[in-house]
């Protein structure tokens, strides 16, 4: 949204704001989809790649609207930012992989990671068992 609110009022931070303001904190936020995607289809531009840009979002709002019902996963005390999973992939990843003087190939932090996945997880028994049965 922020992207599209920068492309569309390069030069007018009041008429960004108040584009977010509707776009994102009214619509979005409230999870009015459809809204949102029509009024992103109703934008003309004699610009093709914002013309592009827009279409593009406009699909992927409507595609995924099922994912963006978030009101309802507020009433479910659910967590619809990515905050949570950002500080879940530094606990996992960033604590075990990025200590001073760590490499790792692709290979080996796979495998350490499904190690501590597993391990965070308390299924660090069956984990075994799968390789076991390998």
């Amino acid at each position: 949204m922020w992207e599209l609110a920068r492309l569309l009022y390069p030069n007018d931070t009041k008429r960004r704001n108040a584009w977010i303001g509707l776009h994102q904190k009214r619509w979005l936020d409230k999870g009015k989809i459809a809204k949102l995607v029509a009024s992103l289809q109703s934008i003309q531009t004699p610009d093709a790649d914002l013309a592009r840009k827009l279409r593009n979002e406009a699909d992927y709002f409507a595609s995924n609207a099922a994912r963006m019902a978030y009101p309802k996963f507020r009433k479910q005390h659910l967590f619809v930012g990515s905050g949570v999973v950002e500080a879940g992939c530094k606990t996992v990843i960033g604590h075990r992989l990025k200590q001073s003087g760590m490499f790792w190939t692709v290979r080996g932090a796979n495998s350490v990671l499904a190690l501590r996945c597993s391990y965070l997880n308390r299924r660090f028994e069956d984990y075994w068992e799968g390789r076991w049965a390998a």
